[in-house]
């Protein structure tokens, strides 16, 4: 369901599109695979968190949530401030990718650099949701292969900006060149606050 919400925003359209979704779908596939079954994680781990945790019942739902079991979180994991502050980057990353996906969409028939909405704060707003879904994912529920998965995908996302980047270079001159000057890559630029007039 997550992969097909995300395919509805990001509308893969060519082989780097595709690429940088499968890889998405791969991280999620993982994550889930993992999250409605016995957790591989919480298997591998069960020996020391026993050790760490006596009471710790490793069949209930919660124990499947280790950063709460980690850090001795009493509760429902599900409010936890790790689990809200994970909503809010997972939904805060799908609107990114929404508000970004519409930019691009409106700017291909025409061949015009990208450079409203999401494109005005940074380059590659698309990744940035990407990576923002994915860590969100990670503080709310942590597992061994999407821990390992997540700084692969970076590097990933990073060359595939770098790519793209060269193409706009090629493709559009000068516009991209003073777009670059004034956009930063990924952390979106803040508006810097007008000093009051004496």
């Amino acid at each position: 369901m997550f992969i097909a919400f995300a395919f509805c925003f990001f509308k893969p359209s060519n082989l780097r599109d595709w690429r940088t979704f499968g890889s998405f779908a791969a991280f999620v596939v993982a994550l889930f695979a993992e999250m409605y079954g016995f957790p591989l994680t919480i298997y591998l781990l069960s020996g020391w968190l026993q050790e760490r945790v006596p009471s710790l019942d490793l069949l209930s739902h919660d124990s499947g949530h280790p950063w709460s079991t980690l850090f001795g979180l009493k509760g429902n994991p599900h409010f936890t401030v790790l689990h809200l502050l994970s909503n809010l980057l997972i939904f805060g990353g799908f609107v990114l990718l929404s508000a970004a996906w519409s930019v691009l969409y409106e700017a291909q028939p025409t061949r015009e650099l990208a450079t409203a909405g999401p494109y005005s704060w940074m380059r590659h707003p698309q990744y940035a949701a990407f990576t923002a879904i994915m860590f969100g994912f990670l503080l709310q529920w942590p597992t061994l292969l999407t821990l390992l998965m997540f700084p692969i995908l970076l590097t990933m996302y990073v060359r595939l900006a770098r790519s793209e980047e060269k193409s706009a270079a090629e493709e559009f001159g000068n516009p991209w060149a003073e777009y670059v000057a004034q956009t930063p890559r990924f952390i979106p630029k803040i508006p810097k606050v007008a000093e009051p007039q004496p």
